[in-house]
């Protein structure tokens, strides 16, 4: 029978070997040309999203919104409106989510 003793140090044991393997990975990623890197596909930004991200940014509410091809790149036009009456236009890069 093995004791609770026994089992907490098998536990570290096999914590210190994962750990020690990671950091192993994590020093032969870092050490490989920027130019063997793999770059993770990126999603671009939903209507939904970007109307959130707005909203949440300005404060105010989005009342129009639509989609606009620009050179090969995806904008989405928005209207803002917040509680002073202000009304505004922003543009939002589905690619970066850059705001304009």
């Amino acid at each position: 029978m093995i004791s609770a003793r026994s089992s907490l140090l098998v536990a570290c044991a096999l914590c210190a070997a994962a750990v020690a393997t990671g950091a192993a990975l994590v020093a032969a990623a870092a050490s490989r040309p920027s130019a063997t890197s793999v770059a993770m596909p990126r999603a671009d930004l939903s209507m939904d999203q970007a109307v959130r991200m707005v909203e949440e940014r300005y404060h105010a509410r989005v009342v129009k919104a639509e989609t606009q091809r620009d050179e090969g790149r995806t904008l989405y036009v928005l209207r803002l409106l917040n509680d002073a009456g202000k009304v505004w236009t922003v543009r939002v890069d589905a690619s970066s989510g850059s705001v304009e």
